[in-house]
């Protein structure tokens, strides 16, 4: 097992969080098991998290926080650790993503991050074959605190229809995201619009792309391919991608439309489990 003595707090947030775990839960003159007793969880898992071998959940450090009194330092830290489990090329667009005022995306394929549950997220996380799936979901959720901060950022989605047709993580998984993303109609800075397939061609057909405003900063253009991502601060591209996010939103339905049809595929493609004949039963 990895001596704490020899982590090196500075290394990452993750060893930062483990070295002043034990440092806190040492200076309570607590045990491990002690620790895990109040927090309930157990003392092989303090110990991993203490040895930088295990990631913390906001919930775990929300515990540990009323266990040692630390008024609230952990709650404030595993954000960045979190983060930090994020790929290496994702976490500048993470960093600025929680800076930004206004976000506008068009996805092609999936439903957009931000607006993914759980379950959602966890699907299309494992096509990556990754061995740290449930750090990454975690760090998926944490993304999500930006949406319910005090000033939230204003979010507009164009999702292509085919995302609403593709069963990630099968019928269930994929009827309580749609279930979601009506839920979010009574939100007033998070807004969906979905492009029909009876547009056709548009704006868009290169792909995904995303666009992050700033009350002081430039404008920038996110955008993905299979290894990695990339943000662009380039006017041009900026102008760019402001024309054909326009023009995609001019050829997306109303977001009053756009409701109904994500409950009418709900309904129609999620709302009904298949009996082993293939008849559907409520």
């Amino acid at each position: 097992m990895v001596n704490i003595r020899d982590l090196d707090p500075s290394a990452s947030p993750l060893d930062y969080y483990g070295s002043e775990l034990r440092r806190l839960r040492e200076e309570a003159r607590l045990k491990q098991g002690q620790l895990g007793d109040i927090v309930f969880c157990t003392a092989s898992l303090i110990g991993q998290i203490e040895t930088a071998r295990k990631v913390p959940t906001r919930d775990f450090s929300e515990r540990v926080d009323a266990a040692l009194d630390t008024n609230g330092a952990f709650s404030r830290l595993v954000g960045l650790v979190l983060r930090s489990q994020l790929p290496h090329w994702f976490q500048a667009y993470a960093e600025m993503e929680a800076k930004a005022t206004y976000i506008s995306s068009y996805q092609a394929q999936l439903v957009y991050g931000l607006l993914q549950t759980e379950e959602y997220a966890r699907a299309v996380l494992a096509t990556g074959l990754p061995d740290n799936l449930d750090e990454l979901v975690a760090a998926r959720m944490e993304r999500h605190r930006i949406l319910a901060r005090e000033s939230p950022p204003m979010v507009w989605v164009v999702l292509d229809e085919a995302a609403l047709h593709r069963p990630i993580g099968g019928r269930a998984v994929m009827r309580k995201q749609l279930n979601h993303l009506l839920g979010l109609q009574d939100s007033r800075w998070v807004q969906v619009q979905v492009l029909p397939y009876s547009v056709g061609e548009h704006a868009s057909l290169i792909g995904s792309f995303n666009t992050l405003r700033f009350d002081d900063d430039p404008d920038l253009v996110y955008t993905e391919d299979l290894i990695s991502g990339h943000m662009s601060a380039n006017p041009d591209t900026v102008k760019e991608a402001a024309l054909r996010y326009a023009h995609l939103q001019a050829a997306a339905l109303s977001v009053e439309d756009s409701a109904a049809l994500i409950a009418r595929v709900m309904e129609e493609r999620y709302g009904h489990e298949p009996r082993l004949d293939g008849r559907k039963v409520a």
